[in-house]
């Protein structure tokens, strides 16, 4: 049967459910569709709600009174595949390497979520029901920030009731070391436009008179970090709760840091905040950073010009303590403070997701690790943060009043929103064995 799991995963992979592409829309919803299709062939009920853009797959099982509910979120929806010219198999035709599927939406999130579908299939075939009241909620709109999704929560509470949630879009630290996540960095985006004249202008005629808007947006980058790594921000870290001891104690014993870093990133030096690890940086401590940088002449060969506007956009990485409107507030009135005359400043706030931050060692935190170690046997859990952002896990805190426990399955290469994303086929195959163990476990509480 897990071949057949792999064959189906490889469908699901074949659909380009990139859902920020607007040529793209028929595609995902085909997704869904399909994905509501292998929920019914796994015994649940399945259903594909509709949405003001991409919809929403929900399946559930028959539920009963006296078992706890548990409900499993994931996504369907993909990033790009840009730059296509760097992928080295298609991105939409998975291809399998040396025990490595390859594909886009391998590992985020598709290949994590349908481990999960496969295990509740696995259960069903072989015992006729699940050990608990199953919701699967499986979205289309993630990688958009699910801009939809909070209103779907609010207008379906009732019927979306759980005693906990569970997700499977973080990662390990490392091949064959179960990995339980605690805790989320939040997010804040924003973009910076500088304008200056109506028209590029000839350097040579305009030059040393007219002040550059690309030199100015990159006075204002750099005007953000000091010379020790921090941010130059007034109030960025009002508020921040500093990293527990026994944190800083469990994750330096971890195989996962700064040589681990290097080797996958392909530095040859790390950098960031004095006086933390790079994986405490990571995990633990505010950053900000630029995701895109640009403005004039692009093209082969010199153009000698003023470019009219240059950009810069920004996203700034938060930790529990930390609020997303607080901090934009705080880093749009440092560049307004630092732009020069001559020049207009445009801001635009982006999306936003506050930071999230559970108890390892509640009842439910507990059960996930007995889980992990069950799939992973004879591997010591390892309790970490991570660096990314789920903004939906806060959301599902605020309107369904539950915590999420986070059971990552992907590894640090796997390359998740570039070329060559990649999920070990074992870890597909563990995911399922996950599943069955994790239902098992919080059936017992």
């Amino acid at each position: 049967m897990l071949e057949s799991a792999l064959a189906s995963l490889c469908e699901f992979l074949r659909f380009p459910s990139v859902s920020t592409d607007p040529s793209r829309t028929a595609s995902v919803a085909e997704c869904a569709d399909w994905l509501a299709a292998q929920m019914r062939l796994a015994g649940l009920s399945a259903e594909v709600r509709p949405t003001p853009r991409h919809p929403v797959v929900l399946g559930k099982n028959e539920h009963r009174p006296g078992r706890p509910t548990v409900l499993i979120y994931g996504h369907y929806d993909v990033q790009p595949e840009d730059p296509l010219a760097e992928w080295q198999t298609a991105p939409f035709e998975p291809a399998i390497r040396d025990g490595v599927i390859f594909a886009r939406g391998a590992t985020d999130n598709k290949g994590q979520i349908f481990a999960h579908l496969q295990g509740v299939a696995a259960t069903i075939r072989e015992h006729g029901e699940l050990p608990v009241n199953l919701l699967m909620l499986v979205e289309g709109e993630e990688e958009i920030g699910s801009p939809n999704l909070e209103l779907f929560l609010r207008n379906h509470r009732e019927e979306l009731r759980c005693d906990v949630i569970a997700v499977s879009d973080t990662g390990m630290v490392a091949a064959g070391v179960p990995t339980f996540t605690y805790g989320l960095r939040g997010i804040a985006a924003l973009e910076v436009r500088v304008k200056g004249p109506t028209v590029d202008l000839h350097s040579g005629i305009y030059g040393g008179t007219v002040r550059n808007p690309a030199t100015v947006i990159a006075q204002l980058v750099a005007s953000l970090h000091a010379a020790d790594g921090r941010v130059a921000v007034d109030g960025f870290y009002d508020g921040v709760l500093p990293l527990e001891t026994w944190e800083r104690e469990a994750w330096a014993q971890l195989p996962f840091g700064e040589g681990e870093i290097m080797a996958v990133t392909g530095v040859s030096a790390l950098a960031g905040e004095a006086g933390f690890t790079p994986v405490e940086r990571i995990w633990g401590r505010p950053t900000a950073e630029v995701n895109g940088l640009g403005g004039g002449f692009q093209g082969v060969g010199t153009k000698t010009v003023i470019p009219k506007e240059a950009f810069a956009k920004l996203t700034f990485r938060l930790v529990p303590g930390q609020d997303p409107a607080r901090v934009l507030g705080a880093v749009q009135a440092h560049l307004r403070a630092r732009c020069p005359e001559g020049v207009q400043l445009e801001l635009f706030p982006g999306h936003s997701g506050e930071p999230y931050l559970a108890d390892p060692h509640s009842s439910h935190g507990k059960a996930a690790q007995r889980a992990l170690q069950r799939a992973f046997p004879g591997g010591q859990v390892a309790l970490i943060r991570e660096g990314g952002s789920i903004p939906i896990i806060n959301t599902f805190k605020q309107v369904l009043g539950v915590d999420t426990i986070l059971l990552g399955l992907a590894l640090p290469d796997c390359r998740a929103h570039a070329p060559n994303e990649n999920f070990p086929v074992a870890n597909f195959y563990a995911g399922i064995a996950l599943n069955q163990a994790l239902l098992d476990e919080l059936s017992r509480l």
